[in-house]
């Protein structure tokens, strides 16, 4: 159990469904011919989006698509997964097995034109994202239950050495799924089928965790005005009948108040 001001957010923390926040904006809903996993902000009108064989830009008004670059279109067994723009406005994005295959995945990088290989094999790329001050870069294999960090060279932020561990999860038997860094480098991980997303100094050392109502929490994400809101989404799949009737609020998307703001999503440089 965490203590102090840790201990404090989380008797404050409180969830609700996440429409609750936001009900007078309504909602805009997409559809698209193939799996898509992540995508990032190019400018007020148009998203990189990662599909399951390329990377597109997508125009949020017209609903037109122009392609950017392809994404392991030779093979069929693979589909993107966890993606998140750097600081440099650059991307990254991982792949995986339809079917999550062992090792089947890599995590790659969009930048200036170029998408380029960086690390493989992956089984289940997830926990993309980068430290306030850019020195370092995060993901996870969900499969291995390990997130690690990389360093970045500070010029166009290309990694530079090996990654290192930064949270061995599997100690502590939770699988890392998607994840993002507040604005004081706290690292904000969604743990699958643990019903929580915890929360990691920038020296790896367990803050806290905020629990929700659903086993599988699957991303987190920091929004409204000040960035002070944690949203996190979940998911149904896999569960059985019994296991749905217990969770009757799996699949909702909830939100909390952890008590420090997020970063706001860096812009795509196309």
């Amino acid at each position: 159990m965490a203590s102090g001001a840790a201990a404090a957010v989380l008797v404050r923390h409180y969830w609700q469904k996440a429409a609750e926040p936001d009900r007078k904006r309504g909602a805009q809903e997409w559809t698209f011919d193939e799996h898509v996993s992540a995508a990032g902000w190019v400018d007020a009108d148009s998203l990189l989006i990662a599909g399951e064989t390329g990377l597109f830009r997508f125009d949020l008004q017209s609903g037109t698509r122009q392609p950017v670059c392809k994404l392991e279109t030779d093979n069929p067994l693979t589909r993107s997964n966890d993606g998140r723009a750097d600081p440099w406005g650059g991307f990254w994005i991982g792949t995986m097995g339809k079917s999550a295959e062992a090792e089947a995945g890599a995590i790659y990088r969009y930048f200036r034109g170029e998408l380029r290989l960086l690390f493989a094999p992956v089984t289940i790329p997830n926990a993309i994202c980068f430290s306030p001050d850019g020195r370092y870069g995060y993901f996870a294999d969900t499969a291995k239950g390990v997130i690690w960090r990389q360093a970045l060279e500070q010029l166009h932020g290309w990694p530079v050495g090996e990654p290192e561990v930064f949270v061995d999860c599997s100690r502590a038997r939770v699988s890392p799924d998607g994840a993002v860094v507040d604005s004081m480098g706290r690292l904000w991980n969604a743990q699958w089928g643990a019903a929580r997303i915890a929360c990691y100094n920038a020296d790896g050392t367990f803050s806290l965790a905020i629990p929700f109502p659903a086993g599988q929490i699957s991303c987190p994400a920091f929004g409204g005005e000040h960035l002070d809101i944690l949203f996190a989404t979940s998911a149904t799949e896999g569960l059985s009948q019994q296991q749905l009737t217990a969770q009757p609020d799996a699949g909702k998307t909830f939100f909390a108040y952890p008590g420090s703001p997020g970063q706001a999503e860096h812009r795509l440089i196309l």
